[in-house]
């Protein structure tokens, strides 16, 4: 399966690629803004899955380790990457800066909807800290939604919810 994104509001339209040939035309409608746009089988405009781009080798590089990224009515995960410092999670948006974007139509989660700050604690093992963004549908750990001010340290395996969507931090294995 192949993804291609809206040009005008980013939606992903998902579609068989196996079903048409190498240099064959094709239309597509988005079902978010009603926008109809073509693409061209074979050219640079379709976007990899992510499955095939790796992320894991990149979290192992980054040596911080990753966020498991499962949308619970999408049924879309994706492997993200954390580094060193404040790592930004929220919503896609074309041009909006942060470092851990998520690939998703969920309404229900904000562009800058969390962050996970990566530091070293004074034994030098790598720690793991969640505060809020804040944004309108709030952060849950076991059931308990972060307060404005509060952080909450995670340990590997842990799960938080944003929005419809569950994530489990991935410590970098030592």
């Amino acid at each position: 399966m192949k993804r291609v994104r809206c040009p005008k509001c980013n939606n992903f339209i998902t579609f068989d690629e196996t079903r048409y040939q190498e240099g064959q035309r094709l239309v597509f409608q988005c079902g978010e803004c009603g926008k109809t746009f073509g693409i061209k089988m074979g050219v640079s405009k379709l976007r990899a899955p992510q499955k095939e781009e790796k992320p894991e080798e990149v979290a192992e590089n980054r040596g911080c380790g990753c966020i498991v990224v499962i949308e619970n009515v999408f049924h879309y995960k994706q492997v993200i990457p954390l580094g060193m410092g404040d790592n930004v999670i929220g919503r896609y948006m074309k041009g909006s800066g942060i470092n851990c974007p998520i690939e998703t139509n969920d309404p229900s989660i904000d562009m800058n909807h969390c962050v996970i700050n990566v530091s070293k604690d004074k034994h030098g093992r790598l720690k793991y800290v969640l505060r809020d963004g804040p944004s309108y549908t709030g952060t849950f750990v076991g059931n308990e939604i972060l307060g404005d001010r509060e952080r909450r340290v995670l340990e590997d395996g842990d799960l938080f919810t944003i929005g419809a969507t569950s994530i489990i931090l991935q410590t970098q294995k030592t």
